[in-house]
């Protein structure tokens, strides 16, 4: 409603469809990712980060991302910069088929130097009130799908730098990850918006829960929906991890454990769907652009310990 200019951004929740909407919120920013897109001058791809980290954690919880805001906070105002990270944002918003309506810039000199800046994002979704998600029925023999990250996303960048800079790298050298690609470009990938995906599995009514796997990685996220007595098993080597990863863990000696705890490792979205349902599932995510792996099942556990993954010692060998 209304447009942009004003001192509020308008929306309607009527017009989009709703009937009993339950408002979703969330927030968030890109971390030290920005660095690398400061240090580079590649300045396209941070603005999809940025929606992808709100929205991504809307659809969770079964809700269709309606519009978002951004703030963007510098020490001196670039305007091509600045125009192509909203240049980012406005495609993260059409990835996310959401509105954007509204934002923020702010130029402090003396809290930021002339070439930094910082970025917050604001989502607002809706979901019918009885569509909210996680469901209650999580429950033991429920099937855990993976759908593959597109990289580091947007968390652990402090210590991907870390090793970068302990390794002599810099963003500029070739990456042997991408052909013909630096460092700095591969490090850039956007996170992967995943809202057309579940929101499809969702509507079709077998989604019992998603987990967005950001800080934390899978073993602090996925409790997140999990009732209490629950936990889940997963086989590291049900998914291909990443070269970005294989690097971390071979050049930068990270333990796998950690890396389980602090990256994604190539899965992005985690989905929960009854067994009887994983194979019907899996055609509508492959259908919405999905590449779903069965990487687990739920199981019932007494122990402090809910996300259970056995072969990781010996998984993701050279």
């Amino acid at each position: 409603m209304g447009g942009l200019g004003g001192f509020g951004g308008l929306f309607d929740p009527k017009a989009a469809g709703f009937t009993d909407p339950i408002l979703v919120s969330a927030t968030d920013g890109v971390g030290t990712k920005l660095k690398i897109a400061i240090d580079t001058g590649i300045h396209n791809t941070v603005g999809i980060d940025l929606v992808a980290m709100c929205v991504n954690d809307l659809v969770v919880q079964g809700a269709e991302p309606l519009f978002f805001l951004d703030y963007f906070a510098t020490g001196k105002l670039d305007p091509a910069a600045a125009a192509s990270v909203v240049s980012g944002i406005a495609e993260g918003c059409r990835l996310a088929g959401c509105a954007l309506i509204g934002g923020e810039t702010a130029e402090m000199p003396g809290m930021y130097s002339d070439e930094d800046y910082d970025l917050a994002g604001f989502s607002v979704g809706a979901a019918e009130r009885e569509n909210l998600l996680p469901v209650g029925n999580v429950g033991p023999g429920d099937i855990v799908l993976g759908l593959p990250s597109s990289g580091v996303h947007s968390n652990g960048f402090s210590l991907v730098r870390h090793v970068l800079e302990s390794q002599k790298i810099g963003f500029a050298n070739v990456s042997p990850f991408m052909d013909g690609a630096t460092w700095g470009e591969a490090l850039l990938t956007p996170t992967r918006i995943y809202v057309s995906s579940c929101l499809s599995l969702h509507k079709a009514g077998m989604a019992k829960a998603f987990a967005h796997i950001t800080g934390g990685g899978l073993t602090e996220n996925i409790p997140r929906i999990l009732p209490n007595g629950m936990g889940v098993h997963l086989d590291a080597a049900s998914w291909p991890l990443p070269d970005i990863f294989k690097w971390l863990i071979e050049s930068g000696k990270v333990p796998r454990e950690e890396m389980i705890r602090t990256f994604n490792c190539g899965i992005g979205m985690v989905v929960v769907v009854a067994a009887e349902d994983g194979e019907t599932a899996c055609k509508i995510l492959s259908d919405a652009g999905e590449d779903a792996l069965v990487i687990g099942e739920v199981i019932v556990t007494d122990g402090y310990e809910q996300v259970l993954i056995p072969s990781l010692a010996n998984a993701w060998q050279p």
